[in-house]
């Protein structure tokens, strides 16, 4: 299947979510902007947004009998819809009915992502991980792969052809994730290696949300080529950079980008991805400022990176990015939330921030390259304790450089 794509060419869309009690329709419709950024990024074009209130997903059809109704009816008026994009996980029952019903292709945001993540793998190890992620995807979704074939159901005896096949297909996706894990438990093994190679160097991480900048931040720091553009999941694979800050040497690590709603066993499949910022000494968290629900973003990174990178506790610095993109937010006359409440320049963000943060926050443009020096020496900061702690004959060394910068 490996690393395949689904989507080809500039196919036109249509995208449906659910508006439910426990997602507000404001959370709704801000996920639908990202999945249609999403889109976007695999090279689809978004035409038409569906939404529903429903308490909970059909189990069958997702949305209810008149919404599919009216979403087939729109498809059929066009005449070159290419596919439905739910926002949701389906289920092979939910995959199959839809398919049935609309006569389109049908996905949902996991198999979505995995999509980008097939475009996006460049190197061995990146294919690995997604070609894992993608039959851990479809294993429990092999039903709707042999609808076409006349199975019979029932008790011992009545087993159809197609039953048979998904069993065989079954087995064989179990043993290819059995040796894709071996493959990666070697490639863990080399970059174990490699990281040991790498000496008691100070290592610092970038993490963020996707398409938040630390490719770009990366650039600019190593002056290296990064890959970056704006899109989400512009890169994949962990790139690691030998920095000098002043007198001190640092590796610099850029690593894949969070997202709202990422399936834990996409994430996990980045494992060794993930250990450069288990490793790491410093985390550098970057942030698009000029995201309307940054906060929100902040709050998805730190909770994977609590779940599955045992990121809590490591000396972190906050980098707002995109300050050049940022615009105020505008008072809403109907909401009775003091002003004081919330916070809407730029000034007031920063104040709080390094007050949240101990000092440990920095507005800056990559782009532009507003504040840099600032973002260095926050760096250099937090870096230099952790070296003195690991090398503490190198203090007099660090007194006497830091002497010579002060009477230069």
């Amino acid at each position: 299947m490996k690393t395949e794509n689904i989507i080809t060419g500039e196919e036109r869309a249509v995208l449906i979510g659910l508006i439910t009690p426990e997602q507000p329709e404001q959370k709704a419709r801000e996920y639908i902007d990202e999945l249609a950024f999403l889109a976007d990024t695999a090279g689809a074009t978004a035409v038409k947004t569906f939404f529903q209130r429903m308490d909970r997903p059909n189990s069958t059809s997702y949305v209810g009998k008149g919404k599919l109704e009216e979403i087939k009816a729109y498809v059929e008026a066009d005449g070159d819809i290419a596919m439905a994009i739910f926002d949701d996980d389906l289920s092979a029952k939910q995959v199959s009915f839809i398919e049935k019903e609309l006569k389109i292709k049908v996905l949902d945001r996991t198999s979505l992502i995995l999509d980008i993540f097939a475009r996006r793998a460049q190197t061995a190890t990146a294919r690995t991980q997604v070609e894992l992620a993608q039959y851990r995807y479809l294993l429990p979704r092999l039903t709707r792969m042999w609808t076409h074939l006349e199975r019979q159901r029932g008790g011992i005896g009545m087993r159809g052809p197609g039953e048979t096949q998904i069993e065989t297909d079954r087995r064989i996706i179990l043993d290819r994730i059995s040796r894709l894990k071996e493959e990666l438990k070697g490639i863990d093994r080399q970059k174990s290696i490699q990281r040991k190679n790498r000496g008691k160097l100070t290592r610092v991480a970038l993490v963020g949300y996707t398409n938040v900048g630390k490719s770009t931040l990366m650039n600019l720091l190593s002056k290296s080529e990064v890959f970056a553009e704006n899109k989400l999941f512009a890169t994949l694979d962990t790139t690691v950079r030998k920095i000098t800050i002043d007198n001190l040497p640092l590796l610099l690590t850029d690593t894949v980008g969070f997202i709202r709603k990422l399936p834990t066993h996409l994430v996990e499949a980045f494992k060794s991805t993930l250990d450069e910022v288990r490793e790491a000494d410093v985390l550098v968290h970057v942030v698009d400022v000029s995201h309307p629900n940054f906060e929100e973003q902040i709050e998805v990174v730190n909770r994977t990176l609590g779940e599955l990178c045992d990121g809590d506790g490591k000396p972190t610095i906050m980098v707002f990015n995109k300050i050049d993109a940022f615009r105020p937010a505008e008072a809403d006359p109907d909401d009775l939330m003091a002003d004081t409440d919330r916070i809407r320049t730029l000034e007031g963000l920063q104040q709080a921030w390094e007050k949240r943060t101990g000092g440990n926050a920095v507005f800056i443009s990559a782009k532009k390259g507003t504040n840099i020096p600032q973002l260095k020496q926050l760096i250099y900061d937090r870096a230099k304790e952790i070296h003195m702690a690991r090398f503490p004959y190198n203090d007099l060394l660090f007194e006497r450089y830091d002497d010579l910068g002060e009477n230069s």
